[in-house]
């Protein structure tokens, strides 16, 4: 038994099951464990045993906005190692429709990003709230390009815009930008 515990590493605090655990087990065996020495299951898992494993046919339990945001901020905790992912995944998604989550991103590099991890984090979801009819759906927003000021000039135009007192002041006291 103590030659068991030699073996695992010291000082490291326990793991969370969350997204990483799940890819490892979906992805199969790892390049890291071979090259380690570790023995490597040849055991293949199929397509319809992962969908079997990770989503139970018979679940189908009703899930609040709350609940929702509870275990999505559980998911952002699981991928720490993972910035680039995480920073796309910290807007907080909206119910669509009963089963549909609605998540805004700025760009297409960010739906890349969610559509080739899409089936990790569906099968996540759906297994933590335990529903299979769980979606997850990308919409880009697109803000409008906001006018850059660079002159004086311009930047006395935008304080006039907001507030149109301060032509009578520059009015009044003959000020001027070209000096």
């Amino acid at each position: 038994m103590e030659a068991a515990r030699e073996n695992e590493p010291q000082n490291q605090p326990p793991r969370k099951p969350g997204f990483a655990r799940l890819t490892r087990e979906i992805s199969g065996p790892s390049i890291k464990d071979a090259m380690a020495g570790r023995e490597i299951s040849a055991q293949a898992v199929s397509v319809q045993d992962q969908f079997e494993m990770f989503s139970k046919n018979k679940e189908n339990e009703a899930f609040t906005p709350e609940m929702l945001a509870e275990k999505w901020n559980l998911l952002l905790e699981t991928l720490s190692d993972r910035p680039n992912l995480k920073a796309t995944l910290n807007q907080q998604p909206s119910l669509a429709d009963h089963h549909t989550l609605l998540l805004k991103i700025d760009n297409r590099v960010q739906e890349e990003l969610i559509r080739n991890n899409k089936p990790q984090l569906v099968s996540w979801l759906r297994k933590e709230l335990r529903n299979v009819n769980i979606d997850l759906v990308t919409e880009i927003t697109i803000e409008p390009a906001r006018r850059i000021i660079y002159t004086d000039d311009e930047k006395l135009e935008e304080m006039i815009r907001k507030n149109p007192e301060l032509s009578l002041l520059k009015e009044r006291f003959q000020l001027d930008f070209d000096n």
